[in-house]
């Protein structure tokens, strides 16, 4: 069953972004950014079981920044990609500082969220700090080797590669400095180990799967589907 919602969240996650991207431009693909960070840092704080070994959700929906980026990247180039990074960076520290703040709140005698927020976001901080150390590394290398490979291969015929060797390795960077800083001591070590290893292999397969979604957004670009940027 978890890997049909596996499948289903994929579905959801593309189909946001490329709807944003239809209606709204480049807009809509800031918008998805702090969407895409926000969601996934709280989604990481569940452990699930899929295709047999034991993972954090939030990957599906972390994996998309990636293509946010690199379809940035690809059409109107690594300064716009750089900024919405920045926009990501924001978010996240704005939720976590703010979220902070209101555990600190005394909860009513009638409440009852405070217990729910409290296991929820009373691990932000370490997963906040470890999110904004691994977004700020990896999202810079992919906008760096989006750009070394676009140079190095341009045309339509290489942005297969384009946005797969980059985002590949941009991941691994990713998850190697996400989840040491997120979990290290928090989990047994054969734990963090099936961790680390299945958030690399979903998160590849989401890269995959995203590659015909950045030949689609250009070509909406190409031929003038796209509202022009208002920003």
């Amino acid at each position: 069953m978890n890997e049909l919602l596996w499948f289903l969240l994929l579905v959801l996650d593309f189909a946001a972004i490329m709807l944003a991207y239809r209606f709204w431009g480049k807009l809509g693909l800031y918008i998805w950014i702090p969407i895409s960070i926000i969601l996934a840092n709280i989604q990481v704080t569940k452990n699930v079981m899929i295709f047999g070994i034991e993972a954090t959700l939030g990957n599906i929906v972390y994996a998309t920044s990636f293509l946010v980026t690199d379809i940035l990247s690809e059409i109107y180039g690594k300064k716009e990609s750089a900024k919405a990074v920045k926009f990501g960076f924001f978010a996240l520290l704005s939720m976590t500082v703010l979220m902070q703040v209101a555990l600190l709140f005394e909860p009513s005698s009638s409440d009852i969220a405070h217990p729910a927020l409290q296991a929820i976001f009373g691990l932000m901080p370490r997963i906040a700090i470890g999110s904004l150390v691994a977004y700020l590394l990896s999202n810079t290398h992919d906008i760096w080797a989006y750009a070394f490979w676009k140079e190095k291969r341009p045309g339509r015929g290489y942005l297969w590669l384009r946005n797969n060797f980059s985002t590949f390795v941009s991941q691994l960077i990713d998850t190697l400095v996400f989840t040491l800083i997120a979990f290290w001591g928090v989990y047994p070590t054969s734990v963090l180990a099936q961790i680390l290893l299945s958030t690399f292999a979903l998160k590849w397969l989401v890269a995959i799967f995203d590659t015909p979604f950045i030949y689609l957004a250009r070509d909406w670009h190409e031929k003038g589907k796209i509202p022009s940027p208002s920003i």
